[in-house]
């Protein structure tokens, strides 16, 4: 880890530590008060504890042009960035997060055009263009055991990467194998996500895209993970359906996979539109430049696949059926590939400090 991000971030914790005026601003600020000095362990736990929501830049007395320059959401994403390589596995593909942009760029174009000229070869330009209607026609134009089987098998290695991400991340950040059995704290960290407790900046709303107070951020943050976990519930109740009452999709418009897709889908577009929308209109100077990319990518991708799922759902019994089907699966292809190395590990991480903060608290109360 770099020796210098982590000097910045503890030079920034110090100061907040004997100033002490953003005590109550945040998860971070009565974490940190918890401390005296910061070890390495320390600061990565507060840097994926961050949310990132500004409130202590625009309050600071000592944020830039005073000459203690404090940027500490400048500095605790650049930490997050590098705990995000470090906590990558297999570790061959921690490179992924540098120009993190460009590389989703490129997997999804190349994802696209594999599954498309696939189909086209193995299928041909009849099947591809032509009219598909009633269950099964989704297999008719790509088999079952070409979608089913390897994304079956890139599931089981975005599980096991993020999963080994989380260990890593959660013993450098000095969690215990104790504290992670904590039912009460996963309780608490839950609770937290479900509410994106620590973007409502005390019921005010955080300071993005500028110094104003609004909580339109995590408005949209809401819709495009409730969104998000609309589109998951409906891709296990079609699974069910599919393989445990033998109908195949594509199903009806008021069936409970569709049902649940078009909602998450729609949640989806909101979401994304509205971050990519404010990531335009942000104040940069509380940003470091090297997570821009990688989190409009990923937004981009997400906006995109669902925006795909829906034009299927639309047009699925016209000829275009074919290739939305496949550009869609292309989609979801660069998704899941892309998934343990992009802005999507966010989450997970952002969850084993939540984790670890309500173990900490816990101990507070007693």
């Amino acid at each position: 880890m770099s020796s210098k991000t982590l000097k910045e971030a503890d030079r920034v914790m110090t100061i907040c530590n004997a100033c002490r005026y953003c005590e109550g601003f945040c998860a971070v600020f009565p974490a940190m008060e918890l401390r005296r000095t910061f070890s390495e362990t320390d600061l990565k736990y507060l840097a994926n504890l961050c949310h990132n929501c500004r409130g202590c830049y625009y309050a600071c007395q000592y944020a830039p042009p005073h000459e203690f320059m404090l940027n500490i959401p400048r500095a605790m994403a650049e930490l997050r960035q590098e705990t995000y390589r470090e906590s990558s596995w297999p570790q061959a593909m921690k490179g992924f997060f540098q120009n993190n942009g460009l590389l989703v760029t490129l997997i999804t174009a190349l994802s696209i055009a594999v599954v498309l000229l696939l189909t086209l070869l193995f299928q041909g330009h009849a099947v591809l263009l032509g009219t598909h209607r009633g269950e099964g026609a989704f297999y008719r134009v790509i088999p079952y055991t070409a979608m089913v089987f390897p994304f079956m098998a890139l599931a089981v290695l975005v599980v096991v990467s993020l999963g080994k991400g989380f260990v890593h991340l959660w013993r450098s950040t000095g969690g215990t194998p104790e504290d992670l059995m904590s039912g009460t704290a996963h309780r608490q960290a839950i609770t937290d996500v479900l509410k994106l407790k620590y973007l409502d900046g005390g019921g005010y709303g955080c300071n993005y895209p500028d110094e104003r107070f609004s909580m339109i951020r995590r408005y949209f943050h809401h819709a495009v993970f409730y969104g998000f976990m609309l589109c998951l519930a409906s891709t296990t109740v079609a699974f069910f359906y599919d393989h445990l009452l033998h109908r195949p999709a594509p199903y009806p418009f008021w069936s409970w996979p569709v049902v649940l897709g078009t909602l998450g889908g729609l949640a989806l577009l909101v979401g994304t539109g509205g971050l990519l929308y404010l990531k335009n209109q942000m104040d940069r100077k509380p940003a470091t430049p090297e997570t821009l990319g990688m989190d409009v990518a990923f937004t981009v991708l997400l906006l995109l696949t669902s925006l795909s799922g829906l034009l299927l759902l639309c047009l699925r019994a016209t000829t275009l059926m074919g290739s939305l089907l496949a550009v869609h699966i292309g989609f979801v292809l660069a998704l899941f590939i892309t998934m343990p190395y992009g802005k999507f590990v966010h989450g997970v991480y952002r969850y084993a400090a939540l984790l670890k903060n309500a173990v900490e608290q816990a101990r507070e109360d007693i």
